[in-house]
């Protein structure tokens, strides 16, 4: 499976492409967000099948990766974890419950706090799947450098800061 990225259909400044002849366009905020959103577009398409084909969406992927790296935890620790609200964790542990995936239990001390855990059956099936996920994302980057990469999570680190600082 290859990874395409087409940007043909991005808009720019026509004027200012005009006047530089046909040299490379002028760094573009907007532009390299456009990018960056269609490889991940793209890339979520290129793992997506392997998701598929054990029955798990995103949003259960990234429970089962938080619960097999980090180890159990109560529910409302896992949505800031993997970028879901409530009410989509309390729905993806539910679904991975029914497959048999998670267990959870009511603590002892507040009824209120439920512990999210991988079962066996859920380690079984989520290792296999984490290593050809790893597999796939190591093709979608094999053209790129060590350097490369280096520089792109410094980049997208500073994105990601000056983002969160509003």
């Amino acid at each position: 499976m290859s990874i395409d990225i087409d940007i043909s259909d991005v808009e720019y400044n026509e004027r200012i492409h005009n006047f530089m002849g046909n040299h490379k366009r002028p760094p573009n905020a907007l532009h390299a967000w456009l990018i960056m959103l269609k490889s991940w577009q793209s890339i979520g398409r290129y793992l997506r099948p392997t998701m598929s084909a054990v029955g798990l969406g995103e949003s259960d992927f990234r429970v089962l990766e938080v619960l097999f790296h980090k180890g159990p935890m109560p529910v409302n620790a896992i949505g800031p974890k993997v970028d879901l609200n409530p009410g989509s964790v309390s729905v993806a542990v539910d679904r991975l419950y029914k497959k048999g995936f998670v267990s959870r239990a009511e603590c002892t001390r507040d009824r209120r706090v439920r512990t999210v855990s991988l079962t066996e059956r859920g380690r079984k099936t989520f290792v296999p799947l984490f290593r050809r996920h790893t597999a796939l994302i190591k093709r979608a980057f094999q053209d790129v450098s060590s350097e490369e990469l280096q520089q792109v999570e410094l980049i997208l680190k500073k994105i990601g800061k000056r983002a969160s600082l509003g």
